[in-house]
């Protein structure tokens, strides 16, 4: 944020994409050990989706404004503070993650049949999830009191969109690390398929007779703010993966996977 304020035009944008890339490659470096580390093999896809959808959540709102607008003309405004409270959330995500496989192991020993054993996992996910989101939900009020940089994007529909976001990266990766990994593949795809179609659709609707592609996207960009695009889709796929979730890792087959040792 410091590099956002000193630097204008094409210089910030640069700042912009090395930050984009030391938030991944922390993330990166997170998600190799600890409580968040897996055993289990993910794909080339997962991880580029993970990228492309934390790369939107720095860039995406504002080139989706600036498209909407008619533009870019120039460099459009990145989104600091948001990204900057996704990558602190790490720390709580990491605790969230080992709370969960402690408390699990011990109902686990504790519990005398897969239906107990089930029905008193659900709150403690339901619990731990709600945790999460609110130590994500005051990293985020916190970096909202930063004061922005000059043209940087920062509206409160940013802020919902990155909520949405975390939420979703730790659903995909406390399925990935209990060897769950296909259905966090599939949503991140779907996922991130859905933010390159919203920008694609702005922008294709300035070739002749195309206006119309672009109505839903700029329905709700007008409405509610570019954020709310991010917001809507990464919000359905955390909710399908909160479902999946509850179904996959209330199991106590999930809890003797390697994957899931703290």
């Amino acid at each position: 944020m410091t590099g956002l304020r000193l630097t204008e035009g094409q210089p910030r944008l640069a700042v912009a994409a090395a930050g984009t890339l030391a938030v991944t490659l922390g993330l990166r470096g997170a998600l190799r050990r600890g409580p968040l580390s897996t055993a289990y093999r993910t794909t080339s896809g997962t991880r580029a989706w993970t990228c492309w959808l934390i790369a939107y959540a720095l860039l995406g709102d504002g080139l989706l404004s600036a498209g909407v607008e008619g533009g870019p003309d120039g460099p459009w405004p990145p989104t600091t503070a948001p990204v900057l409270a996704l990558a602190l959330a790490c720390a709580p995500a990491a605790w969230c993650a080992h709370l969960f496989t402690v408390r699990a192991r011990r109902k686990l020993t504790a519990s005398r049949g897969l239906e107990e054993f089930a029905a008193s996992v659900r709150p403690l996910l339901l619990g731990v999830f709600a945790l999460f989101l609110f130590a994500l939900g005051t990293l985020l009020a916190l970096c909202r009191q930063v004061p922005s940089a000059p043209g940087v994007y920062d509206g409160p529909d940013a802020y919902a969109g990155a909520g949405a976001l975390g939420a979703l990266l730790l659903l995909a990766r406390l399925l990935t690390t209990r060897g769950f990994t296909h259905a966090p593949a599939v949503v991140l795809g779907v996922a991130g398929t859905a933010e390159v179609t919203a920008l694609a659709t702005v922008f294709a609707a300035r070739l002749p007779g195309c206006s119309f592609v672009a109505t839903p996207v700029e329905t709700v960009a007008d409405a509610w703010g570019p954020g709310a695009v991010p917001t809507l889709v990464c919000g359905a796929a955390a909710l399908l993966l909160l479902i999946h979730a509850t179904r996959t890792l209330t199991r106590a087959s999930a809890h003797a996977a390697p994957g899931g040792t703290p």
